[in-house]
């Protein structure tokens, strides 16, 4: 596929666009509210277990890697960046956490965390998803940005294959918000409206993250590392604990394996 017209673009109209795809991804799998108000646990930990496996590979093969990369041609410590911006991902994503009031899926509402409210359950539901849909946004669009320091088809083709792997994930997560939503007692379209509304946050971060990089050039190695920190707390806090409900803990691990597998394959594969 010749992709080399894109480079003609400015970096942050395409991690919009990029980001824009994701966020519609996660709708048409918010859509699936309309077919089925339920969804088998079992799959639900399937699809969990795949977005993990997903942010997890991307979060190296699309984060990390390039990042240290980068950090041996300009760095006497090319480690440095790496895990100072991998720590504070982490770091941002826990103090975002510990204030901002939301709920995750299957508990009462007298767990949720952060500052306490007196919001509905449903919308600390869909912020606890939101939540963990901020990293993924960053990481594309810190993606795209990193074109402006480094504008070849590799670098262009590994970061259209972080928003395909994203958008992949999307899907089945958009579907794992929207139907719980249902089953609370919401409308087919409310929880519609609600699934898609925790994805609408990706363009966002994408552009924001894309513009960052471009103004200040230096931030790359430290700005990749950042967003693959954001993603693994996520994965760590919320994906991974909420796929293992129940006794079939296994589907959530083949999950979680596909998604890895599919993830590495397409960063290798396109990148």
């Amino acid at each position: 596929m010749e992709i080399e017209w894109l480079l003609n673009y400015n970096p942050v109209l395409l991690a919009l666009g990029a980001t824009i795809f994701t966020w519609f991804i996660t709708a048409s799998g918010s859509s699936m509210v309309f077919f089925f108000k339920t969804i088998n646990q079992k799959i639900l930990n399937s699809m969990l277990g795949f977005a993990a496996g997903v942010m997890i590979a991307a979060s190296f093969w699309s984060l990390l890697k390039p990042a240290i990369e980068m950090s041996e041609q300009s760095s006497n410590l090319p480690w440095a960046p790496a895990v100072i911006g991998f720590l504070s991902g982490g770091a941002f994503l826990l103090i975002v956490d510990k204030i901002l009031p939301h709920l995750h899926m299957g508990l009462s509402i007298d767990d949720a965390e952060g500052i306490k409210t007196t919001w509905k359950r449903s919308i600390l539901l869909v912020i606890a998803i939101t939540l963990h849909n901020i990293p993924e946004g960053l990481a594309v669009g810190v993606a795209f940005g990193a074109l402006a320091n480094n504008p070849d088809t590799g670098m262009l083709a590994g970061a259209i294959a972080l928003a395909f792997g994203i958008g992949l994930q999307n899907f089945p997560e958009g579907a794992a918000v929207s139907i719980p939503l249902r089953r609370e007692g919401l409308s087919r379209l409310k929880a519609f409206n609600y699934g898609q509304l925790s994805g609408i946050v990706e363009p966002i971060a994408g552009v924001t993250g894309a513009y960052l990089v471009l103004t200040i050039t230096p931030l790359l190695p430290y700005a990749l590392s950042f967003a693959a920190g954001a993603m693994i707390f996520v994965v760590v806090e919320e994906l991974i604990p909420e796929s293992q409900t129940g006794n079939e803990t296994d589907f959530s691990t083949i999950g979680a394996m596909l998604g890895f597998a599919v993830m590495m394959f397409l960063d290798v594969a396109l990148g």
